[in-house]
């Protein structure tokens, strides 16, 4: 409080420099880059979170996106319902997705640059696949923070038994940065995974990980992209 109304003198340049890099760092980690722990970005995150406390498991009715959507603005996600529903239908469509986080029933869209239906028509569910990357959320497998008003707990990212970053790749343009993953096999991953625990060393007092994996190794198992 004592610092309200004092002034301070500062250069411009390191003023500038400072406010673009705090503004840089808000994008890259609140909104345009995904976390190499889930391969997700925090709209994403919090929509299959949000599905998750509504019971919308793989094997549960579908629900009205608009329910879906109104969950996630209000409790983890304060911003516009358009860009919400937008990477919800995303999550859904298999053209945009290698291995959709979403079952979703009606008109989702298509390749051909088609829009989806609104979300009052649309319906969604998690896919099969999902239930991976939220298995055990509730046993302190990652950490919580709380949402924008500090009102709910949030997960900071999504246990991911999946290596869900190689599995869907990703895009995104943030503030001097940017990133183009491609999508990977599944079972190429999986087996690279599976070799690499096999050559992988680990020591006690101190804990200490190895490993002498090669890139040429691992090409073995992953042909491509």
């Amino acid at each position: 409080m004592a610092e309200i109304g004092k002034l301070q003198q500062t250069g411009i340049s390191e003023e500038m420099k400072r406010a673009y890099l705090d503004y840089a760092m808000s994008v890259i980690v609140s909104r345009a880059l995904p976390d190499v722990r889930d391969g997700l970005k925090p709209v994403h995150r919090r929509i299959l979170f949000a599905m998750k406390e509504l019971g919308l498991s793989h094997s549960a009715k579908y629900s009205k996106s608009a329910k879906i959507v109104g969950e996630v603005m209000g409790k983890f996600h304060p911003h516009g319902d358009t860009a919400i529903y937008d990477a919800l239908v995303r999550l859904a469509q298999d053209f945009s997705m290698r291995y959709p986080l979403i079952d979703g029933q009606g008109n989702f869209g298509s390749m051909d640059g088609d829009p989806p239906a609104a979300m009052r028509y649309t319906e969604a569910r998690m896919a099969t696949i999902t239930g991976e990357m939220l298995l055990d959320i509730e046993k302190e497998t990652v950490d919580f923070a709380g949402n924008f008003d500090d009102t709910i707990q949030e997960p900071k990212y999504l246990p991911s038994r999946l290596p869900n970053l190689l599995l869907m790749g990703s895009e995104g343009i943030a503030v001097g940065m940017a990133t183009k993953i491609p999508p990977h096999n599944l079972g190429e991953v999986i087996d690279a995974i599976n070799f690499m625990l096999d050559k992988t060393k680990i020591t006690m007092e101190p804990m200490t990980v190895t490993s002498d994996v090669t890139i040429d190794e691992l090409l073995e198992f992953i042909k491509g992209p």
